[in-house]
């Protein structure tokens, strides 16, 4: 058994039966309601095809134009439907990271979240920084802070063992 392939129903040029219909020009303009004859010649004397693009209409609407670019541009229309799979990414942090280091991974971030992923922002602490935690958690208002217009706010910022975790999503 083979395959069903899918059939254009579009009519174009001499499968166009009925007669009289509603003719639209290359620009967009109306042409009026003429014959099927008459708007086939005025079809090929611009160089395009006469493509029915409102058959159950009465009278049924045509339109002068090119016959392979429509079906390009209505085949390139149908593919590009495909969805974006989520992924989570990761910024990590510690207390102690620079300015210019931190603006870098919020530009990151933000590249991220522009791509509809969601971002977690980690801020970690080793050895004596877990004697500081408010230091953790000004670098995490910050990136929040900076974050604000890009993305929302998952998950609030939470204590987890050595380290704080925010999830945020994109707006």
């Amino acid at each position: 058994m083979q395959p069903q392939v899918e059939r254009d129903s579009t009519r174009i040029n001499t499968q166009i039966r009925i007669s009289p219909i509603r003719v639209v020009g290359p620009e967009g303009d109306q042409l009026g309601v003429i014959s099927t004859e008459d708007a086939l010649t005025r079809a090929r004397d611009a160089g395009l095809d006469l493509v029915e693009v409102a058959p159950n209409e009465r009278p049924p609407v045509c339109r002068i134009m090119d016959y392979g670019k429509y079906k390009y541009d209505k085949n390139k229309k149908k593919n590009s439907h495909t969805s974006h799979q989520t992924k989570t990414k990761e910024i990590r942090l510690r207390p102690k990271t620079g300015q210019n280091d931190i603006d870098t991974k919020i530009r990151q971030a933000e590249k991220f979240l522009g791509h509809k992923d969601k971002v977690q922002v980690s801020v970690l602490f080793r050895g004596r920084e877990n004697a500081h935690i408010d230091e953790g958690e000004k670098v995490m208002e910050l990136v929040l802070e900076q974050l604000a217009e890009v993305g929302k706010v998952e998950s609030a910022p939470q204590r987890n063992g050595r380290r704080i975790i925010c999830m945020l999503a994109p707006r």
